[in-house]
């Protein structure tokens, strides 16, 4: 019997210690383990996995925005997100942006088993207690609609993160290995497209919107 292959990712080591015990199947093999969403980018690319399994909030690079990445790469990973975030929004942006399964970690458990089972099967899980309200949202979304922050591009959505992380103009340069200059501009660009006027500002949006804790 082939084995899946998962890659976890959460940067709190508690919940990845639960996960291997929950996990811990003949049929499922655990092939790497990252705690903030650019290595989890990077895993995925090196490792070639058949499930992610990973949480929205993280590190440098939040869940949702490290799985439109993935997919461009790997279109056929199977993404479930296990998170704390029971908001309807945060569920259908995560689908939208080519999760297959999304989990709350509070019914996590049997429940996970049971998401990776459907999504390897070629069928979306959701959460129970909210997968009616995610498929009304995502049935209320127009093929068009985008969100602002779907507006912004991908670096520019990195920049954000870090921002709001706290993290220095020059110490996100280094980081991106971009010029300080080249960071000021994105970080005005979001600004101007978030209807934002400071740093601080930009720290609360991604609060709200499960970018950053």
């Amino acid at each position: 019997m082939n084995r899946w292959r998962l890659l976890l990712a959460d940067d709190h080591d508690i919940v990845i210690e639960g996960l291997r015990r929950i996990l811990d199947r003949s049929e499922l093999e655990i092939v790497g383990v990252v705690k903030d969403g650019r290595a989890l980018v990077r895993a995925a690319q090196e490792l070639q996995p058949d499930i992610v399994i990973a949480d929205v909030t993280m590190p440098l690079l939040n869940g949702i925005d490290a799985a439109r990445q993935i997919r461009t790469s790997n279109p056929d990973v199977k993404i479930v997100f296990l998170t704390m975030h029971p908001d309807v929004t945060f569920a259908t942006e995560a689908l939208t942006a080519g999760g297959s399964g999304y989990v709350l970690k509070n019914s996590a458990g049997d429940e996970l088993l049971t998401a990776i089972r459907e999504v390897m099967s070629g069928r979306t899980y959701v959460t129970e207690s909210i997968a009616e309200a995610v498929k009304l949202g995502l049935s209320s979304r127009s093929s068009t609609w985008r969100s602002p922050v779907d507006k912004l591009t991908p670096r520019q959505r990195e920049v954000l993160q870090l921002l709001a992380e706290g993290l220095q103009v020059k110490e996100i340069a280094v980081k991106l290995n971009v010029s300080p200059r080249t960071v000021e501009f994105h970080k005005y660009r979001i600004m101007d497209e978030l209807g934002l006027r400071t740093t601080a500002e930009i720290a609360r949006y991604a609060a709200r919107h499960g970018i950053v804790t």
